[in-house]
């Protein structure tokens, strides 16, 4: 049996769309840490996205900070086409990059201009990046996802837009694993649980029912969704497509 890499990734270029904080920033991370150079997007801050760097380039691999609307097609194609160019090729796309909006069906103060960009980030901002990506990506590649158990479990009234963008997410997924198979680029998406985010803090006020909810009675932190990124980012993972990882604590058992 040959032993496993201590940096699997060595020689692979990542992009990771909303890396410059939490869990992106953790995937930033960890891809780096598996030898990784990574190119990420940020939105509204440069000084985070700029430590992000810095703590990439600590590891020893390079590290592009793009800042990019994720809600632009525009933007998107651009942030693809200069993670290409500035690290010389593309193996691995993560879109993490994500707004969470709630609203009940029946709320008439419900904004539709809200409504519409979290549609044009979560699910449109996603398929612009996949499109821009397969050219350039070498075959072999790695396509993940960071969807929500919630597009297949909804706990929660007004979550249903939220929650809809990402089970189309989901749907792509199936069925873009069949369009890239037969160059051998996977396509995957991890449904992450209640995670220690700003958004979402361990400590806020929907921590104790959220752990009620979960088989292991606790959050999870972004290295978890980190892991799974790197796994599925892996040689280890090379037949492993179109499928849905759930990073919930139990969450969905």
């Amino acid at each position: 049996m040959m032993p496993r890499l201590s940096h699997p990734l060595t020689g692979k270029v990542a992009l990771v769309t909303g890396g410059s904080r939490g869990i992106g920033a953790a995937i930033v991370r960890r891809l780096a840490e598996d030898g990784a150079d990574v190119a990420f997007s940020y939105s509204a801050s440069p000084e985070r996205a700029q430590q992000v760097v810095r703590a990439v380039e600590a590891l020893g691999r390079r590290a592009v900070a793009i800042k990019a609307d994720q809600a632009s097609p525009a933007d998107v194609q651009a942030l693809v086409r200069e993670a290409h160019a500035a690290l010389g090729r593309l193996d691995i796309l993560v879109n993490s990059a994500g707004v969470f909006v709630t609203g009940r069906v029946d709320d008439p103060k419900v904004d539709p201009a809200a409504f519409d960009r979290q549609l044009d980030i979560n699910v449109k901002g996603v398929a612009v990046a996949v499109r821009a990506a397969v050219p350039l990506m070498s075959d072999g590649g790695r396509i993940i996802s960071i969807g929500t158990t919630g597009a297949v479990h909804i706990r929660f009234a007004g979550a249903a837009d939220y929650v809809a963008t990402k089970a189309a997410v989901a749907a792509y997924t199936r069925g873009w694993a069949r369009d890239l198979g037969p160059r051998n680029i996977t396509v995957n998406v991890i449904q992450p649980g209640a995670i220690d985010t700003e958004m979402n803090p361990q400590d806020g006020p929907f921590a104790e029912t959220l752990n009620k909810l979960a088989a292991l009675g606790r959050y999870g932190q972004p290295q978890d969704i980190a892991a799974a990124v790197a796994f599925l980012a892996g040689p280890d993972a090379g037949y492993i497509t179109g499928a849905t990882l759930n990073v919930d604590g139990g969450q969905s058992a």
